[in-house]
């Protein structure tokens, strides 16, 4: 059997893994339009900061696709499907039995006047990162519109890197239905603490003024004011074109069943290019998409669900989520927002269904553990720091 691999990010890469692991012998081909595979969440971070280079950021070393017999064809990309086919771009077509597309996603451009500045960045690849890490420059004017996940990662790189930085969301508590109103207020509040001034509006419009951008606020916030550089950190679009061009089913995403199967049974998709039930776009969901395909091709039982879990690094602090914290009726503090570390756990019907750990990872595995086993717990043990987390497991 050949099977084809078509993007080389977590996902794909994931699922090639897999199938090696699962035993799979056929001809296996990953093909990537970069130099090689790479990680994405250090774009925002260390790659952005200039403390870690490509290669530091590669999903594997050249040795590891010898090794593990993965054709690895880079600096590529796929133009059609064709019945028993896959056909590159410089004309050479690959046999495939199978073709798992894993083609990721863009970052989303709305439609904002002005927005195709090149003062306008956007943030998912690395030359995406490289442009913009060359505008922030000590003293840059930054405007960032979107405080999720990679417009706070950006402001906080981006303050650290010594910019004057201006974070835009019209969401008063990014992330309150992952991490819970309060601690999300506190996440947020980093931001201001670090110097950083936080907008409690969206971006409207922009236009070149005064040898920088001007940018105009939702919300009647307060006059235009002009920056030298604008990160645009509002959400992804899913990488559909050679889907929809192959005939598969399309909407916001290509469309898959719970074995990634589209709607060819010789072609599945992963990662952020997949539409699914579970709906979510961090990097453990691509890995267990890549795991899922991967038994599927193979024939075997696909790894049982667990709960769903990312992470965040900004102004120092790292932050893991595990579980759905908008199912919870109680949280529980176990130490203080102002300790250097902490954790809040979410619970229903005498379970933990979520929890927030702030520089304490020990309590996100713990926590992982007690949700998917079904441990119930006792709110009193789990707020007590002197109460060693491992020991609650027994239940």
């Amino acid at each position: 059997m050949n099977v084809v691999v078509v993007g080389g990010g977590i996902a794909g890469l994931s699922t090639a893994a897999a199938l090696r692991a699962g035993g799979f012998d056929g001809d296996l081909t990953l093909v990537d339009a970069g130099e090689f595979p790479y990680d994405r969440p250090p774009l925002s971070k260390e790659f952005l900061a200039g403390t870690k280079d490509l290669k530091q950021i590669a999903l594997q070393p050249q040795q590891w696709y010898d090794e593990q017999r993965v054709r690895l064809i880079n600096q590529s990309t796929v133009t059609a499907l064709r019945g028993g086919s896959v056909e590159l771009a410089d004309g050479l077509r690959l046999r495939a039995d199978r073709v798992v597309l894993a083609t990721g996603g863009g970052a989303a451009r709305p439609p904002i006047p002005g927005a195709d500045s090149p003062r306008v960045h956007v943030l998912r690849t690395v030359d995406d990162a490289d442009r913009l890490r060359a505008a922030l420059t000590p003293g840059a004017r930054v405007l960032v519109v979107g405080a999720g996940l990679i417009g706070a990662e950006v402001a906080s790189t981006a303050a650290g890197l010594g910019c004057e930085v201006v974070l835009a969301d019209p969401v008063a508590r990014p992330l309150a239905a992952a991490l819970g109103d309060e601690l999300a207020a506190w996440l947020h509040g980093l931001h201001a603490r670090r110097g950083i001034v936080t907008v409690p509006a969206g971006a409207a419009a922009f236009a070149e003024a005064g040898g920088g951008i001007e940018a105009r606020f939702s919300s009647g916030f307060e006059p235009p004011r002009v920056f030298d550089v604008v990160v645009l950190g509002v959400g992804m679009v899913p990488e559909t074109a050679l889907a929809a061009a192959s005939g598969l089913k399309v909407a916001r995403g290509v469309l898959v069943d719970d074995r990634q199967v589209t709607s060819n049974p010789a072609v599945l998709a992963v990662g952020d290019a997949a539409r699914t039930r579970r709906g979510s776009e961090h990097w453990e969901a691509a890995r267990h998409d890549g795991a899922r395909a991967a038994a599927t091709i193979l024939g075997t039982r696909p790894p049982a669900p667990t709960a769903p879990w990312f992470w965040t690094d900004r102004h120092g602090r790292h932050v893991e989520v595990v579980g759905h914290m908008e199912a919870a009726a109680r949280v529980v503090v176990r130490g203080s927002f102002d300790a250097p570390a902490f954790s809040v756990f979410g619970l229903r019907d005498g379970l933990v269904v979520a929890a927030v750990a702030v520089d304490d990872p020990n309590a996100v595995r713990a926590a992982r553990r007690m949700i998917d086993r079904r441990v119930p717990a006792d709110p009193g043990l789990l707020a007590d720091p002197s109460v060693n987390l491992r020991a609650l497991l027994r239940g």
